[in-house]
């Protein structure tokens, strides 16, 4: 049996080694789109044994006494000794299986499905995009750029006509409300971005001070 195995990180393991649904199955994946692909199921029959074998006992042990205990446990021993050899038989078969429905790419080395291979290039659509979808999605985004180009250029118009000079309050000193810029609390009425002034020299201001800065008057 050839020991190299393939598609070592895009499968999961669904195999089941005791119980009456004791079998092997494994499902594959597209590393591109994540499409799955599940091998046929493949009973185990040693697990299967044991575990019919477990549900008897569980109404038969009453009559039967401890005999039947050690047959199941036989059993349970003989299907765990074969278990590692059968499902390693039972995933090269899974992989020779699952190897029909994915394809390797030359470039990136991952397994992809059908959808997901362009058969001309004998890569996967990441590494060779379709051209039509490129195109495609090429003009949209020049459609996007021009939309947004035309809001930045309108954004700016509109600035023109506002005032960037003015001090703005974006919360209210006094209720601590969200004021967004406005000359007015929201919250309170409260008359926001003041710029109180000199007295006597008629400068402005800063908040809290008790003397002007600039001729000393006090305030």
């Amino acid at each position: 049996m050839s020991t190299e195995i393939y598609f070592a990180n895009n499968y999961r393991d669904l195999c089941e080694q005791h119980g009456t649904a004791s079998g092997f199955q494994f499902e594959f994946y597209c590393w591109r789109c994540h499409d799955t692909w599940r091998s046929p199921f493949e009973p185990y029959r040693g697990g299967r044994l044991a575990g019919w074998l477990n549900r008897g006992i569980g109404t038969a042990s009453g009559l039967l006494g401890r005999a039947w205990w050690g047959v199941t446990s036989a059993a349970e021993g003989l299907a765990g000794s074969g278990w590692g050899n059968a499902r390693d038989a039972a995933f090269q078969r899974a992989i020779g299986a699952a190897q029909g429905h994915f394809n390797r790419c030359a470039r990136c080395a991952t397994y992809v499905c059908g959808r997901c291979w362009h058969q001309e290039q004998g890569l996967c659509f990441t590494c060779a995009p379709d051209s039509a979808g490129e195109m495609m999605a090429a003009r949209q985004r020049g459609v996007n750029d021009m939309v947004t180009q035309q809001a930045y250029d309108e954004g700016q118009r509109q600035g023109k006509a506002q005032d960037g000079q003015t001090a703005r309050q974006l919360v209210c000193p006094r209720c601590r409300a969200e004021c967004h810029g406005g000359r007015f609390c929201p919250g309170c009425g409260y008359e926001l971005a003041q710029q109180a002034s000199c007295s006597s020299c008629r400068a402005t201001l800063p908040d809290g001070v008790t003397f002007c800065p600039t001729c000393g008057q006090r305030q």
